[in-house]
């Protein structure tokens, strides 16, 4: 039997159905819901009376440790946002690459990373590249090829929303490198469920929002920039950005010395109470044991539908797979009508690209797969 990672008694949803859905909106455990009507009822509901200044700058510090220790990296590379998107909007802005080079990108990856490039080459002369997933191809050897010399920005998520296909972060830095490209890498579909190792990846921008496994809510986004762009002034920079906050001089731009000039303004502060708990259970848990606990559930899986017409994009055994976002295909069958039926059974999953995406976190366990995998047996 595959016990669940964690305390199920903490997801009190699960009283109720199987969640299989953390890719989309996560399930958030009590401790971090505890956190955050803690700060709603004891500071946030009473404005400044229970919160000076200083009190409120200080919040950013325990989210920035946590953080910065399940992206491997230093405090002072980890910037905190209202939203990953917010990050990368400015890209384009802050790359400020030449005239006629190229950005390149996947035609399938999540709409955050390429739009604000397809709106900056209405007005900019630069070039839009968007590779194609193929089942059986290794999707890092597609960006590779695609690279040449006039490649100056490779924006990619580490695992694809749709289909789980993870990226060789490693080997596109070494890439990208050779040309002198800027690499941007977007793990929200990955932090939380697998290592991220953004000092090793020497990438120049690593995004995440702030909820799917990570167990937030939404209105938090973090980034790991890297150390070329702490001197530079953030393209849209906020108040918050400043050394001193509440030293407020509107005729002078003074911008802290590390990632925190890219924090703009008054975010959720709630919201921030309950990530910085739900990461400090994740790094009690440890990122290998979380994939790992995938991992064999991700095996279970494989081996049930032995025998029936649903297959994965990549099987378990592509080095390129992941564990924790499986995508299932059926020829024969029709996907919206399976899905139905797993609804009723209370059973959460999700649908992308015509094709059920199941999402494992570590509060799953052995029966949720058994379960789910009598609904497709079913047809």
């Amino acid at each position: 039997m595959i016990f669940s990672l964690s305390d199920r008694t903490q997801y009190n949803s699960l009283t109720d159905a199987i969640y299989l859905n953390q890719a989309s909106l996560g399930l958030t455990g009590q401790p971090s819901v505890s956190a955050m009507h803690a700060y709603l009822d004891d500071i946030g509901r009473h404005g400044n009376m229970n919160l000076t200044d200083a009190q409120e700058v200080a919040l950013f510090a325990p989210l920035r440790k946590n953080a910065a220790a399940l992206m491997n990296c230093p405090p002072e590379q980890l910037a905190i946002m209202s939203s990953a998107g917010e990050m990368l909007s400015q890209l384009p802005y802050l790359f400020n690459v030449p005239a006629g080079s190229k950005f390149l990108s996947v035609s399938t990856d999540f709409p955050a990373i390429t739009r604000p490039w397809i709106a900056y080459a209405e007005t900019h002369d630069i070039a839009l590249q968007f590779v194609d997933e193929q089942v059986g191809v290794d999707l890092t050897d597609t960006l590779i090829e695609a690279i040449d010399e006039s490649t100056a920005v490779v924006a990619v998520s580490y695992v694809q929303f749709s289909t789980g296909t993870r990226s060789d972060v490693y080997r596109l830095r070494e890439a990208t490198r050779k040309v002198g490209a800027y690499l941007v890498v977007d793990v929200t579909q990955a932090a939380g469920a697998v290592p991220i190792d953004a000092k090793g990846w020497e990438a120049d921008i690593v995004v995440s929002s702030g909820y799917k496994w990570l167990g937030g809510q939404g209105g938090i986004g973090l980034a790991v920039v890297a150390p070329v762009f702490l001197k530079k002034t953030p393209p849209a920079p906020g108040w918050m950005g400043a050394p001193d906050p509440f030293d407020m001089q509107a005729t002078k731009l003074p911008l802290a010395n590390d990632a925190r000039r890219f924090t703009q303004s008054t975010m959720s502060y709630m919201t921030m109470a309950g990530l910085t708990v739900s990461l400090g259970e994740l790094l009690t848990m440890g990122a290998g044991n979380i994939e790992a606990h995938a991992q064999s559930l991700a095996r279970l899986l494989d081996e049930k539908l032995k025998g029936t017409d649903w297959a994965p994009f990549r099987s378990t055994d592509d080095k390129a797979a992941s564990a924790h976002i499986i995508s299932l295909g059926n020829p024969a069958g029709n996907v919206e009508n399976t899905l139905l039926k797993i609804r009723n059974a209370n059973i959460v999953c999700g649908s992308r690209n015509r094709r059920i995406r199941v999402s494992i976190a570590h509060f799953n366990d052995e029966n949720d797969i058994q379960t789910f995998v009598k609904i497709l047996q079913q047809g």
